[in-house]
Formats: C-alpha cells, structure tokens, sequence
C-alpha cells in the first residue's frame, strides 16, 4: 500500500478496457476514481463503476478525450492528485504531460521532456543509437520537399523502403513503396495522412525489412533509479501494421542477443531519466534487432507480461507515479509459462470495417488460465466514434501449447451477437499449423487471408 494522501484520487482520462483496468488497479491500492467521459460514455463500465464522473464533451474525441483543457479541470474540480492517461488519446502528448504538472497534478507517466526525446522517431533514432543499438538503414531525419535528394535516398536505400510519419504510432502513418515510380505519391499521402491524424506533416525514410518478427522489451523505472526488465513479448501477428494476437516470452532468439539489448534498454532509460511504464519495439530476424520506436506509455498487451511474471505493470506504475520505489528488482523477475493475447475487434473480419451498435447477447469465457478483459456487457451499444477493440482475451499455460490450446477453447466460449467481430479470424488463425509451430512474421496474416 503506498503512504497515506500521494496519490489518494486519481482521473481516469480515457475509456473502455484499459480505463476499466486502471480502475480496478486503483480499488486495491484504495485510490478514489473519477471518471471522465464523452456524452456517448456515459454507461460504459468504468463509469457505473467509479467514485466520480463528469461528462467532459461530446461523443467525438476531438471535443472530448483530447480536450486537454476540459481533463485538468475534471481533476480540479474533483480534488484529484493525478491523471492516468491509459493509452491512445493523450497518452504520448508531451504538451499534456507539461500542463498537467504545471497545473500542479501528477502525470500518471513519463516527463513531458521524455515523451518528447523518445515520442518523436527522429529524436528517438538519435538517442537509441548512442547506445549501439542497430537501427534500420534509412533517413535518420526528416525527409526533404525535394523529390530528387528523396530519389536519391531510396535508390541509396534500396527498395522496397517505407515511409512513416515522425509523430506516428499505433500503426498509422505509414507506407510501403516498391518501385521508384511509386514514391511521389506515396510520400505526399503519408504526409497528408499524417498531418490530419498527428497534426505533422513530417515524415522520415526506412528501409522495409522483409518478413521480420515484431518484437519488443517492457521497461519499468522508478524516481529512485532503479529500471528493470520484462521479458520479450511478440507482436508478428498483425493486419495492416496493427497488431492482433501477441505472445510472451518471445521464442527462438539468441539469450545473448536478448541480454545485449535489454541491458542497452536500460541504459537508454537511465540516461533519459525515464519514468513509469515503457516499451521498445524492435525488428527481428536473423539473430538481429533493429529499432522501431519506443511507446512512452502503457501497451494494451501489457497483461501478457503480468502473466507470465505475475507483476502488476498498472499498481508499478501508480506506485511510481507516486514517488515509492519499484516493489521488487530485477534478480526477482521469474519467468513462468506462456501467455497469448487475442484483440477482439467490432468489425467486419474480412473487410476491417468497424461495426457499431447494440450487443444483444454476450457471454465471457472462463476457466483456469483464462483472463477476459474488456468493458462490454449484454445491453451496451457501442458507438461508432472509437477505436474498434472492445476487448482482450488472454490465456496463460505451462507452455505455448497449453496457452494455445485454452485460447481456442476460450475463442469458441466467447459469444458477442448484434455486431460483427474478429472472433471468427482469431480462431482461424490460431488452428493454423504455422502459427502452432511459431512460425510467424509480420507478413503471416497475408498468407492465412485468403
């Protein structure tokens, strides 16, 4: 339990699963709950369930969960100490981290500073490499409004590259270019893309590394110095760069390999002075890791990393938020089993297009392993404002085969009727061979689709 009025109410400034999970993390810490949400939120779990809640805008985000004025005056308001970002929104936004401390709260997270080193991939690139840490072959800056040095880089590169916006992230904002006749147009709509979804306009050149695994390192520090790490989770199963099924540990790889980089990890966090919750990402393949980002925030995979160490990442983090040290150190992390994740999206499976409206039956699987975590109920409509993940499903074994064959159990238990999901794909991809046998990339789903 932590002292007594450092943390004893917090905001809650985002919603469904991740806002629930933090709720539940904050009632066995005895930390009061004020939930903050959009007109459209108003019976979302979290919300039945907190302490206090305030309506902070209309259903669409820009009015509401990104309205930084709005959150702070919910926690003034309220008496709150602190806001936890969750992820998503503004969870990696430097400039809410600043005005949240400068209104004399605690940001549930890194410092702004931070945020602001490791949110942006250029900065990010900058500081990983100090540490020698192999980063892809690419810009390493931002790219330029003349097409004929752009030219020139990709032909220095070699195709295939890729472009990607520097503010992006969760995905979004980035293209693959074949061929030189494709790299106009597709620069120019990654920049438009990427000045409507992040407001920057800015983006920067990779080379695409064909067929890599996805993986990356969660870190936790506290304000007293010390850092830890959490194992390697594996996130290859993607569609459209955005994740769907993730796995820890990670299998197959060199320990050296794996030690080499979580102690640069480390390294990196203590020269940043990081704070809170962090994650690496990397690719992987041919016994070499090759830096992708670092996400400044919680992941939504996270419960896989608390399954197999038995840690709770979301009470680390607000006992850190709150200036006590980590609970344990790094000789204490034991890893045991495997665990799965499963995104479960309102959306058409074959097409990805999002379904909204009303659940007209659910029920939840269950059993020894299995860990459902989402904010849905028989009755609940969900609207068509949001992200289209409405829920998680995780199962834990001894081994991988254990883990597998709970999830698919635990798939053909779940029943979620009045919209379309991605349940029916989940279970597709998780009879797989391949998939059983861990041969995976981040091109498998392009291979089960058919």
């Amino acid at each position: 339990m932590m002292r007594q009025n450092m943390l004893d109410k917090i905001v809650l400034a985002n919603r469904g699963e991740i806002a629930l999970r933090i709720l539940r993390a904050c009632k066995e810490l005895g930390i009061k709950t004020v939930a903050v949400h959009s007109s459209a939120d108003r019976y979302l779990k979290h919300v039945l369930l907190a302490d206090e809640t305030i309506c902070i805008g209309p259903a669409q985000s820009i009015k509401s969960y990104l309205n930084i004025p709005a959150i702070i005056s919910a926690a003034e308001i309220t008496g709150a100490i602190g806001i936890h970002p969750g992820y998503g929104f503004l969870s990696e936004n430097a400039d809410f981290a600043e005005q949240v401390e400068r209104s004399g709260l605690i940001f549930i997270g890194p410092k702004a500073e931070t945020i602001r080193i490791m949110g942006n991939k250029i900065s990010a690139i900058k500081e990983i490499k100090k540490f020698g840490i192999t980063c892809i072959p690419g810009s390493h800056g931002l790219l330029s409004y003349d097409m004929n040095k752009n030219y020139a880089l990709a032909q220095k590169i070699g195709y295939p590259v890729i472009i990607k916006a520097s503010g992006g992230g969760g995905g979004r904002g980035m293209r693959i270019v074949q061929t030189e006749k494709e790299l106009y147009k597709v620069i120019n709509i990654t920049r438009t893309e990427a000045k409507m979804i992040f407001n920057d306009d800015a983006v920067y050149m990779e080379k695409y590394i064909e067929n890599p695994r996805h993986i990356e390192i969660q870190i936790l520090a506290d304000t007293q110095g010390n850092i830890i790490h959490l194992a390697e989770r594996d996130c290859s199963i993607q569609r459209k760069h955005r994740k769907l099924i993730e796995e820890a540990p990670a299998l197959g790889m060199s320990e050296d390999m794996c030690n080499f980089i979580r102690k640069c990890c480390t390294k990196v966090c203590r020269n940043i002075n990081y704070r809170s919750a962090g994650t690496f990402e990397f690719l992987y393949k041919d016994n070499n890791f090759y830096f992708l980002e670092m996400n400044t925030r919680i992941q939504v995979e996270h419960p896989i990393t608390e399954m197999i160490t038995g840690v709770d990442l979301i009470k680390e983090q607000l006992r850190i938020a709150a200036q006590e040290p980590l609970s344990f150190c790094q000789e204490d992390v034991v890893i045991r089993g495997h665990s799965i994740e499963c995104r479960i999206n309102a959306e058409d499976f074959k097409t990805c297009i999002p379904s909204s409206g009303k659940i007209t039956r659910f029920h939840a699987p269950g059993g020894f392993g299995v860990r459902w975590e989402s904010h849905i109920y028989a009755g609940y409509n969900i609207p068509s404002y949001y992200d289209s993940m409405i829920g998680k499903l995780i199962t834990y074994g001894e081994n991988r085969d254990v883990a597998i064959v709970r999830m698919q159990n635990a798939l053909s238990e779940l029943i979620i009727e009045g919209i379309k999901t991605n349940i029916e794909l989940q279970i597709k991809i998780l009879s797989d061979k391949k998939f059983q046998q861990g041969k995976i990339d981040i091109n498998f789903l392009e291979k089960v689709i058919q």
